[in-house]
């Protein structure tokens, strides 16, 4: 395994793609800075890390707060000198049809898989201009591949993400800004346990659970994407079961 002298700051890394991330990034010699609103859980991820020999830091991370991600961007700088890579994979998903009228939950998607994103645009960028390097790599979801029904509002939120970071990458050819859109399929995470119509989310634990790869998949791709040389830009990974439809 290739040695990787990156600062990398992840979102979401709590659980799942985030925390499955940090681990891998975290053995093969990345400084990670850790980011969720579970500080339990990312207390004990960094320990584990620490322990391994690894370098982690945490701060309770909600994204829908710009603050908390100006907080997570200024604690990379000060702690390890510069911030690399800001891994954008905080995300919230609620099945229901249009017609349902959740708009609670249509919020709670724009507000986590987009504005936070945004938020953490707004606070990384200025330090990768002012590095003259950065690297943005995002969680999106192949449900903007494959438009189904329920999930419309989850994947405009991705489709949006997923405009906004070519948009970027166009704005930004100068050789400083990377962008990577990363796209994973059925993954064994907590995204569905939260879907508040019984039978809607019994249907998609069942899938993650029958067809879902492991997070560590998700990490290995985004760990290809980050340790690329910096004139080679992987923009955009899409990472599914082999039984997925």
């Amino acid at each position: 395994m290739s040695t990787l002298d990156k600062v990398v700051a992840i979102t979401g890394a709590s659980s799942g793609i985030g925390e499955a991330t940090a681990r891998e990034l975290a053995a093969r010699g990345a400084a990670v800075v850790l980011g969720a609103r579970r500080t339990d859980r990312l207390d004990a991820l960094v320990a584990d890390i620490r322990a391994a020999g690894g370098r982690a830091e945490l701060a309770e991370t909600d994204v829908t707060r710009r603050a908390d991600l100006e907080r997570l961007v200024a604690l990379a700088v000060d702690r390890f000198g510069r911030l690399d890579v800001l891994v954008g994979n905080a995300g919230v998903a609620r099945i229901a049809p249009v017609a349902a009228l959740d708009v609670d939950d249509w919020d709670a998607m724009i507000d986590v898989n987009l504005r936070g994103v945004l938020h953490g645009i707004a606070a990384a960028l200025p330090v990768f201009r002012e590095q003259g390097r950065g690297h943005f790599v995002t969680t999106v979801s192949t449900s903007g591949l494959k438009i189904v029904p329920g999930q419309a509002i989850y994947a405009g939120t991705k489709n949006a993400v997923r405009t906004l970071l070519e948009a970027l990458r166009q704005e930004s050819t100068d050789g400083v800004l990377r962008t990577t859109a990363i796209s994973p399929g059925y993954v064994r995470t907590e995204l569905v346990d939260h879907v508040e119509d019984p039978g809607q989310r019994e249907q998609a634990q069942q899938a993650m659970a029958t067809l879902g790869i492991s997070p560590d998949a998700v990490a290995r791709a985004i760990a290809f994407a980050i340790e690329q040389p910096d004139d080679v830009e992987i923009g955009e990974l899409t990472i599914r079961p082999t039984r997925q439809g």
